[in-house]
């Protein structure tokens, strides 16, 4: 029944043309330059889109998604590494800020130090200053020898020169206790000070050490950032593409649709060679061929009808391999649950093992190629869920090889 429907076949829009224009250009927008892509015009074509074009487009959009899948990836990776950059550098600056706090407590206990050395420094020349003085009044007159003759042979002078005495020993031992305090405190100023200085230098060197790792830290935290950012241009451009290219394979999609049904009819729909026919089955693969085989069930070897596709599980949708007219629809003893299609055309198709409640169409109901008509099953003589497809010539009554036809046909099985 091929050949139902509109036979006029409207002008497309520059969608064929920009396609084989996109073929190339879009090869070029997947390399690192990412350059820009923009619709091509062109002269209008006075036909509608192929199927091979349907394809070609959604392969570029594929394509297009799984580079900016890429990208994602990408720049998670690059937020990882900054991340880690990052979480170096605050490890780097709080080392600095230890470094930093260390220095200054120990810079001011060293200015305390210092100001203690000062005032002990004051108290030891206060001392010196004293006991220079004792000496020197003990020195006059000889005075700074043995007194004690003085007490006996000095009239009226005993109760001074004992005065004096007690004076002299008083003072000199308040000399010898400040000049050995003097020097106690001078030694431990001098002591703490060269500790300061020397603490003073380690971290100082820390400082400087951790405020330089500080700075390569935030160095390569910006550099970082920087191609994260870049990153992320080009993962918009790269969408900017994906929607451009999904308006594309849309645009193109719905004009094949729109093709395909002024040719073969409104339900037509999917892959329809020029010829007018389908894949009964979208995917799968085929399990047994057409011909001789050791039958499944009863091991014996036995004439196979039809082809056999599977690998798309139970429920999935059979397609009207062409366009034609429903001549039976229901159970069919070994077959299961079955459908049978009268083209019109000295041509028929068979759909077998069609799960229960799964046939969508009635006899005498007119179908066309690419039209769901019924769920796979296992029905009848099955041994799991898959269609067994059959085509039918000279005049719909003989069987013949279904792979070999649909491929004089344009279409492939498998």
């Amino acid at each position: 029944m091929s050949g139902r429907g509109a036979t006029g076949v409207a002008p497309s829009t520059n969608v064929a043309r920009r396609l084989r224009v996109l073929a190339a250009a879009f090869i070029l927008a997947l390399l690192p330059a990412l350059s820009g892509i923009a619709p091509t015009n062109a002269a209008v074509v006075a036909d509608y889109p192929t199927w091979e074009e349907v394809v070609a487009a959604k392969r570029n959009e594929a394509q297009a998604k799984a580079l900016s899948a890429s990208l994602q990836s990408q720049l998670q990776g690059l937020q990882d590494e900054a991340q880690r950059t990052q979480d170096e550098a605050d490890a780097k600056g709080a080392l600095y800020a230890e470094a930093q706090d260390a220095y200054d407590k120990q810079n001011i206990e060293t200015q305390s130090l210092v100001a203690q050395t000062e005032q002990a420094q004051t108290d030891a020349d206060e001392a010196y200053a004293v006991a220079a003085q004792v000496i020197a009044e003990m020195s006059k007159s000889g005075r700074g020898g043995d007194l004690t003759p003085q007490l006996f042979t000095t009239p009226g002078s005993p109760d001074v020169l004992l005065d004096r005495l007690e004076i002299s020993r008083v003072i000199g031992d308040r000399y010898a206790d400040l000049y050995e305090k003097a020097i106690e405190l001078r030694n431990r100023a001098n002591a703490l000070a060269d500790q300061a200085e020397v603490a003073q230098g380690i971290l100082e060197e820390l400082r400087i050490k951790a405020e330089a790792a500080f700075q390569v830290a935030q160095e390569a935290a910006l550099a970082a950032a920087a191609k994260l950012e870049q990153t992320q241009r080009d993962i918009a451009e790269v969408r900017q593409r994906i929607d451009y290219l999904a308006g594309i394979s849309a645009e193109t999609t719905a004009q094949y649709s729109a093709g395909i049904k002024a040719q073969f009819g409104e339900n037509a729909g999917g892959q329809i060679s020029a010829t007018g026919w389908a894949r009964p089955l979208s995917g799968g693969y085929i399990t047994s061929n057409y011909g001789w085989r050791i039958d499944p069930i009863n091991h014996s070897q036995a004439w196979h009808t039809g082809t056999d596709l599977a690998g798309v599980g139970c429920g999935a949708t059979i397609y009207a391999a062409h366009g034609g007219t429903v001549t039976y629809a229901g159970w069919y003893g070994s077959w299961g649950y079955y459908v049978a299609i009268d083209h019109g055309d000295g041509t028929g198709t068979g759909y077998a093992h069609i799960q229960p409640g799964g046939i969508g169409v009635g006899i005498g109901q007119d179908v066309d190629p690419g039209q769901p008509i019924a769920k796979v099953g296992t029905t009848g003589y099955s041994t799991g869920c898959h269609l067994h497809f059959m085509v039918r010539v000279n005049g719909n009554r003989d069987t013949t090889d279904p792979v070999q036809y649909l491929r004089g046909q344009g279409i492939s099985l498998g």
